[in-house]
């Protein structure tokens, strides 16, 4: 363990998995108490359990995120029992890979009502605790199909995109608090959210081929970079989107 975000407090969403889970992990051996905070409470709690192994500062709450009571119970929660929040990683999101006119409009509102309404209501709320604590890092996951088009996934690129220009007036409106909002954009990650995409050999190689990196991101890849805008190494970073694609986008 080191101590890059010693005495910090970070409430991850979606931490039960992929993404999430990997950076409730990282942030734990980096000294930080996290609170894991899921739809999914039962994986939470195990995950939780296994971090409590190498470090005790960690709880487990069950949050659906696109419910503005239960995120107000959850923060209230996380702040009586580690007295602050500095970080919150806003990471619970669903994918959907149907065309726009294959996609029905509850399937739309669905994925707009977790991945943008869901960031919305967690910067909303944890605001005012990390006004009190006079500091704060805000981490948006977004995506590469919030930057660039794509065949599919019309309604997760819409939601994502979102996200992207949400993080900047986020970060305009805090940035003299010292609370600080910006914007992760992983391309082609191995989680499961992207499993049928990776479902062969054949479509594999043709991802890859796309990337000039010529590989499949990896969870820690996007990790690490969550765990530089967290912690007080990037400071001065507000307002900015941290693309982690293998090169994808600059093509």
């Amino acid at each position: 363990m080191t101590d890059r975000l010693k005495g910090k407090v970070a409430l991850i969403t979606g931490a039960s998995n992929g993404i999430g889970a990997g950076t409730s992990e990282l942030f734990a051996k980096e000294g930080c108490s996290i609170i894991l905070a899921d739809k999914n409470f039962d994986e939470a709690k195990h995950l939780c359990n296994e971090i409590s192994k190498f470090n005790p500062n960690c709880i487990a709450l069950k949050l659906d995120v696109t419910s503005e009571n239960n995120w107000i119970e959850v923060i209230q929660k996380s702040v009586n029992i580690f007295s602050g929040l500095n970080i919150l990683v806003n990471n619970a999101g669903i994918y959907s890979r149907k065309l726009i006119e294959q996609t029905e409009l509850n399937e739309f509102e669905e994925i707009i009502k977790v991945n943008l309404n869901g960031t919305f209501l967690g910067t909303k709320h944890v605001i005012p605790e990390m006004r009190k604590m006079g500091n704060g890092s805000i981490i948006n996951m977004s995506s590469t199909a919030g930057i660039v088009g794509n065949i599919g996934s019309g309604a997760y690129g819409a939601s994502k995109g979102g996200i992207k220009i949400f993080t900047k007036y986020a970060a305009l409106q805090h940035a003299h608090e010292n609370i600080r909002v910006n914007s992760v954009h992983p391309g082609p990650i191995n989680t499961e959210m992207i499993s049928e995409n990776l479902s062969t050999p054949s479509n594999t190689n043709k991802i890859m081929s796309k990337i000039p990196l010529k590989r499949i991101g990896t969870v820690n890849d996007v990790a690490m970079g969550v765990l530089f805008l967290a912690s007080d190494e990037s400071s001065y970073i507000t307002g900015s989107e941290l693309v982690i694609d293998g090169g994808l986008t600059s093509i």
